[in-house]
This record gives structure tokens, sequence and C-alpha cells, in this order.
């Protein structure tokens, strides 16, 4: 078990308030910092050209020469307000069909320059980077974002609500090319305008916009537009304005985007109509109805590239959460979302999520126990019209097994209000459209998300439920929070009704009352290697409807962040559980009764910019009537920026009513790029306490922009180790499906 020692912890405390206040400053010598959240925000302007510009990553012809330099980016870590410390130049031109930007990145070391994957959309904390954000609308709230690593890897999203929520989903056509040299590197990207969405009817346009750099060796990110470190380039408010822009048209917005598959499956869990040899087809259709409105239409929608779920071991009495993976819910999802919202980094604790609870969770819609169900087709209304914004989706499932087919509507409005703040309202239908047609759950509810003083947050909903079978019941939140430069703090109430039953959401735990409250503090002291540290306490209080405590957990916990990106997690919780009906864990049964527990963890996260690195937990106490100890670790290793491995295990030992057990959790990742439009994806996970391993292999070829051909194999088998009732017990191939899919996107 692990336990923080008290001279530890006044030790740490000590240190803390020494340093609370102190100012960070750049590095020896100096002493031009600025501030952040005070500084001016910078403009720019771009330049019409009318010759053609080759995009080939060298920004050698003589148009560049036109456009005025955007220089003299500004450090948010690790010294925030100091100038960068390598030199990074950028220009802007255009023409009829495309913005283009070139950036100039100077290194002073380039055989450390850090590129870790030649994916699209890699991860982009690991690497060096290049990035930028359009607000094309100059809004101030929502954002195109367009990150390039050195070896010309892409990475592409949108964002809302000023660095709220952000759409990983999305994907642009752009066209980018880079080149390594010895004094650093060079992009040169064009974006078309198709790619984009703004207001043609204006004939001079101005858009906010920021740039980022990142210099991985030293976790450095520095801004043209100045940012604090909690903050990040979606962060539109704080953004800079390009200017220059005039009669610049973006077309018709349409394009169409049809597939073609043919699969086999096998396995003794699926049924035998369901084995065999299939074909299928279908496509999707994206088109811009204004500069602000998008309509988007599926066919027998397909989701058979999307990796397979990763396993989880749940140790609670609660059901598991298991994320969005599909790309056409992924895509423009922030519209849709109600619920327990936990901001960015940068944002208040809150004591819940969207794994608690959330008014719309896409996984209702095509999907049965994590099993796929035919979708026929469906539709998509997103986008803004003045300061509302509408999201309105209709999905048509088939029969699935015993289930009928299901129509599935969701409605929701939101209301922009105090320039950075909202209001609005969901509406969620799920109706059977079969022999069952009567049967129907509904959903409704509204929400107001306010800031105040620019660091104070208020969140709140207020929901209902109707089914005709169950689930008349209601949940409503109230929460307000402040995180500052140094400071943070929250508090929250939240109730659920028995009979709360979402049927397009997700709910973690009805027929309570939650209480939440928490400090913390975010430092910046002058501790050689440490960029911050975190020192928090918290507490939840939950009872049941009547006021009878069910669950008491306080916790105290201190973070800190390295110089290097490493991060180190101590936490030390003191927990109550009372059990009105027994539950069980691995088949041990915890009886009805009051459970008073301690608990304490510890964890350390590797800087991910190294060839190796790593994550190490360790957590330990009591669990109900026993006890608990928990050993996870990952190793990553990056070979170059063409391959890597991934290495990771869990393993969970309890004692709880006289037994003693185990569930334990091993997994591997091979990835390997070729370059930016070849790659190859293996994954495999052993779940001891299933005693099932899982495989998906992928292989993915971009043949043309946003089009791609795609060869998985993935199969879910017993290893045999269990008893001879388990089914197990043979090493029997419960499923095996070989897909090939091509897709091809038309644009007009």
């Amino acid at each position: 078990m692990i336990y923080p020692s008290k001279c530890g912890v006044l030790a740490v405390v000590a240190l803390l308030f020494t340093n609370v206040l102190v100012a960070q400053t750049g590095q020896a010598g100096n002493n031009a910092v600025i501030d952040p959240e005070t500084a001016p925000r910078p403009e720019g302007s771009a330049v019409r050209i009318s010759s053609t510009m080759a995009v080939d990553g060298r920004l050698d012809e003589s148009v560049w020469a036109q456009a005025t330099p955007i220089t003299d980016f500004v450090q948010s870590k690790p010294y925030t307000g100091s100038p960068a410390t390598e030199k990074t130049v950028v220009r802007v031109l255009y023409d009829d069909k495309n913005l283009y930007v070139g950036a100039v990145c100077y290194e002073s070391e380039p055989n450390r320059i850090t590129v870790t994957s030649l994916e699209r959309d890699y991860q982009t904390l690991n690497s060096d980077i290049f990035g930028v954000s359009l607000d094309t609308f100059l809004d101030r709230r929502n954002a195109f974002l367009f990150w390039i690593n050195p070896r010309g890897a892409i990475r592409d999203a949108q964002a809302f609500d000023d660095s709220r929520t952000r759409d990983n989903g999305w994907d642009g056509i752009i066209d980018v090319k880079t080149v390594v040299a010895d004094s650093g590197w060079t992009v040169e990207m064009a974006i078309p305008w198709t790619t984009l969405r703004f207001d043609p009817t204006k004939s001079e346009q101005a858009w906010g916009v920021n740039f980022v750099r990142r210099v991985r060796r030293r976790n450095e990110d520095s801004y043209w537009s100045p940012l604090d470190r909690r903050e990040y380039i979606h962060k539109m408010s704080r953004a800079g304005t390009l200017r220059g822009l005039s009669q610049i048209r973006s077309g018709r917005n349409l394009t169409v985007k049809p597939y073609v598959k043919a699969l086999r499956s096998a396995g003794e869990q699926l049924d035998p109509e369901d084995r065999g040899n299939d074909y299928d087809g279908g496509g999707d259709l994206k088109y811009g109805i204004t500069p602000r409105m998008t309509l988007d239409l599926t066919v027998r929608t397909d989701f058979s590239q999307t990796e397979v779920d990763a396993e989880q071991v749940n140790l609670t009495r609660f059901p598991l959460f298991f994320p969005e993976r599909r790309d056409f819910f992924l895509e423009n999802s922030g519209t849709f979302t109600f619920g327990d919202l936990r901001g960015l980094s940068g944002d208040p604790r809150t004591g819940a999520s969207l794994r608690d609870f959330t008014f719309f969770h896409s996984r209702q819609v095509g999907l049965r126990s994590r099993s796929p169900v035919p979708i026929f087709g469906g539709g998509r209304l997103t986008g803004q019209a003045g300061d509302f914004e509408l999201g309105l989706l209709n999905v048509q499932t088939e029969a699935y097994d015993d289930d009928p087919p299901e129509n599935f509507s969701i409605v929701r409005l939101r209301r922009r209000v105090l320039n950075n703040s909202d209001i609005g309202f969901l509406f969620a239908n799920r109706q059977g459209t079969g022999s069952r047609g009567g049967e129907y759950n509904r959903s409704f509810g509204a929400d107001a998300n306010i800031r105040f003083l620019r660091n104070m947050v208020v969140n709140s909903y207020l929901a209902f439920t109707r089914s005709s079978v169950s689930g008349n019941d209601e949940a409503a939140r109230f929460s307000i929070g402040w995180r500052d430069r140094y400071w943070d703090a929250s508090a929250l109430v939240r109730y659920f009704g028995e009979g709360f039953d979402p049927g397009v959401g997700f709910v973690r735990r009805t027929g309570i009352r939650h209480y939440y409250a928490t400090f913390g503090a975010h430092p910046r002291p002058r501790i050689p290697h440490v960029l911050t540290i975190n020192p928090y306490v918290e507490g939840h209080y939950i009872t049941d409807l009547d006021g009878t405590l069910e669950t008491r957990l306080g916790r105290v916990g201190f973070g800190t962040t390295f110089m290097d990106g490493g991060t180190l997690r101590l936490q030390y919780t003191n927990r109550f559980e009372r059990l009105d009906e027994p539950f069980s864990v691995s088949g041990v049964p915890i009886p009805i009764g009051d459970y008073s527990f301690n608990e304490a963890s510890a964890s350390y996260t590797a800087s991910g910019g190294r060839a190796l690195s790593g994550r190490v937990t360790l957590s330990g106490g009591g669990y109900f009537d026993g006890s608990r100890s928990t050993i996870g670790a990952d190793a990553n290793w990056r070979a170059n920026h063409h391959l890597s491995f991934e290495l990771s295990a869990e393993h969970n030992a309890l004692s709880v009513q006289d037994s003693s057990f185990t569930a334990d959790l091993f997994s591997g990742r091979i990835k390997y790029s070729y370059n930016t439009k070849l790659y190859f994806r293996g994954y495999v996970q052993y779940n001891a306490d299933a005693d099932q391993l899982v495989a998906n292999l992928r292989l993915n070829f971009i043949h043309a922009p946003l089009s791609d051909v795609f060869l998985v194999y993935t199969e879910r088998r017993c290893v045999g180790s269990l008893s001879p009732e388990s089914i197990c017990s043979s090493g029997r191939v419960l499923e095996r499906f070989v897909t090939a899919k091509v897709t091809r996107l038309l644009a007009f």
C-alpha cells in the first residue's frame, strides 16, 4: 500500500506557500517578459497573388516575399510571456482557389526535431508542430484547426464556444508539404476555400487567427497571439486578426463519398445466417446549405474500419462508459453536447463529466452491447444562424436479432448570450418502427453555460425523460467554478430521479443527490525541472432521495508537471459506501452493508517526446470488507517516425469476503507509417477475467484526398484456461471478420 508520509506532505505545503505567487520569468538574461492576459492582440495581413503556386514545402517562390512576415512568437510554456527560443516566420497569401500559409521554423538543433507519427490525426502533444486556427466569421468563438508536424502529417479539427468543445472527427481537404533542413524545417499549406466556411457576401474579410509552434525537446509552446499556459490555440477570444482578404468565394460546398465493402464473417457467437461472405455499398453526402449551415446525409452507414473498443476492468457497481469511435458521430458532436460538462485542462475541476451523464450518447445508435446494428441511413443538419446554433439528427436502424428497427431523432438548439455564454434546449426521441412501433423513450431538457469575469463558469441543466415502459423522472444540476492563473475552486449539486432513463443517453447512477466541492492551486514556483505544481482537496457527498448517505469521498491530491512534460500524481482517499443491494466482482458477491476504507495511489507519466516513454501507476488500500492493490504500466518505444510499439498491463489483486482473486488486462499495439498516406496498425488485448483475446489489424491507404482503402482483420477468441463449463474452455473463435472497404470523395 502507498501512503504519503506526514513529513513529506508538510514539506510540500511549506514549499508551496513559500513560492505560491512567484512570477515565472524567462530564461536567464532574458527580461523581455509580457503578460499574455493584458498584451494587445496582434494583427497580420494576407496578400493576393495572381501567379500559380506550387506547394512543395520550400517557400522559394518569389511571391512569398510579397507577404508581410508574421513573427515575434511568445511562450505560453515553460516560461510564460518570454520570447520563443526558436524563431518562427509566417507568411499568408491567397488566390481565387486557396489560402496559402507558409512558415519557416528555425531550429538550432535540427537533429533533435521530434516526430512521433506520419498518420493523419496523429497525437500532437508529443511532436514538434506548427499550427494555425482560423475564426472565419470573426465571432471570437469558433475555429478551424490545422496542426502540421515536420514530416508533413496533418491533424485537423473544429473548435466551438471559445475552446469549450472540440470536434476531432472533422476532416478537411488540405495540401501540405514540409522540408527538414540544416536550419530547421519549413511548412507550406494550401487550404481550398471549399474546405472552409465563411460569409462570401462580404467583399472584405477579417478573420480571427492564431499560430502555434511547439519545440518538443524543450516542452515549449509559443504563440503569435500570446496565451497563458492554461489556454490553447482554439481560445479564439484571445486570437489575433488577419486582414487583407477580399473577393473570395467558397464554391458549392458539396461532396459525395460513396463506398463499397466486402466482408467475410465466422465465429461461434455469430448466428449461422450472419456467417460467410457479404457485399455492401453506401455513401455520405455533405452540402453547405449556407456558409454556416451544413447538411449531412448517409445511406447504409458502415463503420467496419473503426478500431475495436479497448477492454476495461469494472470493479464498481456501476456501468462502464465506452467512448464513441465512429467518425460519422464524432463529426459535429460538440453541437449535441448536453450533460456533465468538464472543460479542458484550463477550466475548473468539476467533480463530474460526460462519463457520468450525457443526455445524448451516440453509442446508443447502431450498437447493442458493443455489437453493431445495421444503420439504414440518416441525416444531420448543423450550423449557426445569427446568435443561434442548431443541430438536427435523424437515424433509422434496421432490425437486429430480436430487437425491432428503431428511429432516433435529436433536436438541439442553443443561443449565444453575453458574448461567451449560451443557453439551450435538447429533445431526443427513440421510437420503435417495426412490430413494436408504439414503444418510445423521449428526453428533453434545457441547459445554461455562463461565463462571468472571464474566470468564473456556471453550468446548469434541467432534464426530463418519458417512456412507454418506464423512465418518467427528472435530473438537474447547478455548478459554479473559478479558475485563474493560480487558483481553482468549484462546487456542484446534482439530482437524478430513480426512474430517470435517457434512451439515447448515458447515466451512471440514478436515485441520488450529489454534492461536490474542491479547492486547489496551480503555482509556478522556481523549482529546478518543475513547471507547475497542483495541490488540491475535494469531496463528494452522495445521498439517496430520502437523504440517507450512500457515498462519501474525501480526497487530498498533489500533482506535478515537469519541464520535460512528464507528470507525477499522488492521491489519498477516504471513502464510505452503503450498499442497499449486493453486487458481484468476478463472481464474488459483496453483501448489503456499510463500508469504510482508505485508498492511496501514485502515478508517473514520462515525457512522450522521448523515444522511450511510459506510465506507471500504483494504488492500493481497502476495498469494501477486504483489500485491493493495482499495478499498471504502459511502455512506448518509438523506433523512428515510421515505427512505434506500445505495451500495456494492468494487474488487480483483490481480497473480498474471504476470497482472493485477480483481474488482469494485457495489450500490445504496433504502428507503422510508410508515409503520410499508407499506415498499418495492429492491436492485441487479453482480458484474463473473461479469458478472451481480441485482435484488430488495420491497413489504411489514402489514395486521394479524404479517400481511403481499408483492409481490416478483427478476431475475438477464447484462450481456453477457464473451467470446462466455460464457453472459452476449448479456445474457440467467437468472432472473426475480414473486411475490405474502398471510399472515394467527390467534390463539386
